[in-house]
């Protein structure tokens, strides 16, 4: 039964986060945090598939994990596969659908905040900065929510230099909602503490 849950919420949450990138962040050229938000800046230049950055670019902390973590390896290899296949597989949704920057930044940070929470309540990742979190939070038992909220805040001030002012100033709007929802659903499964 508990195998069920996991996958249930594994499933919901990857659902969450490739909707949440395709329909909001990609049409506006939005950045996410993490290995997502590596993805997504490696797409606007270079036009390759986001999802298949994320895997890539994680390869060297899911060796980590696998040493270190085992436990957290296998759930969150499942997390991070699941999650870069159905962002890549929903693309084509970031041609139909275009609110207001303002709208698409507070429901994609909803969207894919409350993805990355279920991740984390299956004990699973959609990428390797949310692996990495999870590793510095049972080490040390911060807040896997916060931790995950300061590397974002660094990917996003980077990707600054490729997108526009104001998908810059959306973007932490985005990512400042992503976080609230990532520590409250992190906070209510008692994974950390700040």
């Amino acid at each position: 039964m508990e195998k069920i849950r996991k996958f249930t919420l594994l499933t919901i949450g990857s659902i969450l986060i490739a909707v949440g990138i395709n329909a909001f962040f990609v049409p506006h050229q939005l950045l996410d945090g993490g290995m997502i938000g590596i993805g997504l800046i490696i797409h606007y230049i270079f036009h390759i598939q986001p999802g298949l950055s994320v895997i890539v670019l994680s390869i060297p902390l899911y060796i980590i994990a696998w040493f270190s973590f085992r436990p957290l390896f296998f759930n969150s290899l499942h997390g991070m596969l699941l999650s870069s296949f159905l962002i890549d597989f929903f693309y084509p949704i970031s041609f139909w659908v275009k609110l207001p920057i303002i709208f698409s930044s507070i429901l994609g940070g909803i969207f894919v905040g409350l993805g990355i929470g279920l991740l984390l309540r299956a004990e699973a990742a959609s990428g390797g900065i949310d692996l990495l979190a999870q590793m510095v939070g049972k080490t040390k038992g911060w807040n896997v929510g916060i931790i995950i909220f300061a590397l974002d805040s660094l990917i996003i001030i980077t990707g600054a230099l490729v997108i526009g002012k104001d998908a810059f100033l959306f973007s932490l709007l985005a990512i400042t909602t992503i976080g609230f929802f990532t520590s409250v659903l992190s906070l209510k499964e008692g994974t950390g503490h700040s």
